[in-house]
């Protein structure tokens, strides 16, 4: 394809045309995936994420900042919340990140969120795909927010970072359960806020109570105040010490492996899923499923009917 060979030589123009393909879930999506396949594995990614206010998108931009003194070339992808006229992202974070918008060793790029769940775009694992055969160092993933449903950054960073502010206790509290699973490294930024001594007691805390599995990964908590880049140093210390643990230890590799096999089933699951919402609107399903709406049959009825008599493929797959 033109475009990705113009984007592998480190053309611009291709790569913007080429995230703009996979967002708009251009059918050109899967001869782009199979074209740069040979060429992942060389970014590290790290994903930011943490609830509105906290200064994710401040610590994010001091990182960028950080990783451009030792000339490595820098993407960002910055999750937005997507506009309900447009469906494309309010660019609220490229506003706040413009100091880096003419450095040529930086790419940033708005993704909206389009309503999905998870805090991650529905497109920004092929991004990143498309940013690592680009060949940058470092992208860096910034979520909408954080919660108990926003896991999806576990699924494309090697790194977690969970940034909190010193009002963050209450938020803490109604997503513990999440919050431990996904966090490599916990900040509490706004460290010159009363209370964030607090909030990184209460992390400690949690984080003592957790059970925790022999030479396992335990999640430092850092204090940081990201307007005046104080911690960042220390942030980019740990990430980098999060990265030897996992490399050391093989969990690279096997994590790498799972996360193939997740967006595996996530490409299938995907695809069979948009093959039977066309065949619901066409005769092969329309008499079931006017049945299923008036209440006359189960759902599960319909589907003991095709595993016993129906032919799958003529219901999963495209006609030719």
């Amino acid at each position: 394809m033109q475009f990705v060979e113009k984007m592998l030589k480190g053309d611009l123009r291709s790569l913007a045309r080429l995230i703009t393909y996979i967002e708009n879930r251009s059918e050109k999506l899967p001869e782009i995936m199979k074209a740069i396949h040979n060429k992942l594995g060389n970014a590290y990614i790290v994903g930011v994420t943490g609830p509105p206010g906290a200064g994710k998108s401040t610590a994010a931009d001091q990182l960028i900042s950080l990783w451009r003194k030792d000339d490595s070339r820098v993407a960002a992808v910055l999750i937005d919340p997507s506009s309900p006229f447009t469906g494309g992202a309010i660019l609220g974070d490229r506003i706040r990140m413009n100091r880096h918008t003419l450095d040529p060793g930086v790419y940033m790029r708005s993704l909206g969120s389009r309503g999905h769940q998870g805090g991650l775009s529905r497109s920004t694992k092929e991004v990143v795909h498309l940013l690592d055969a680009y060949g940058t160092d470092w992208v860096l993933v910034e979520t909408v927010g954080v919660g108990q449903t926003e896991l999806d950054v576990m699924e494309v960073a090697d790194t977690v970072i969970v940034v909190l502010g010193p009002e963050s206790g209450d938020t803490v509290q109604t997503m513990k359960a999440g919050i431990m699973e996904i966090a490599d490294i916990f900040v509490v930024n706004k460290a010159d806020r009363e209370g964030a001594d607090k909030m990184a007691a209460m992390l400690k805390a949690m984080l003592d109570l957790k059970d925790k599995e022999e030479n396992s990964w335990e999640p430092p908590v850092l204090l940081s105040v990201a307007s005046t880049g104080r911690g960042i140093d220390e942030i980019q210390r740990e990430i980098q010490k999060h990265r030897r643990f996992q490399i050391d230890r093989d969990i690279m590799r096997k994590k790498k492996k799972n996360i193939r096999i997740n967006e595996f089933i996530e490409v299938f699951d995907n695809y069979f899923i948009n093959n039977l919402k066309e065949a619901m609107k066409s005769g092969q399903l329309r008499d079931l499923v006017e049945k299923v709406e008036n209440g006359e049959i189960s759902p599960y009825e319909v589907l003991e009917k095709f595993k016993k008599n129906g032919d799958f493929s003529k219901l999963l797959l495209p006609k030719k």
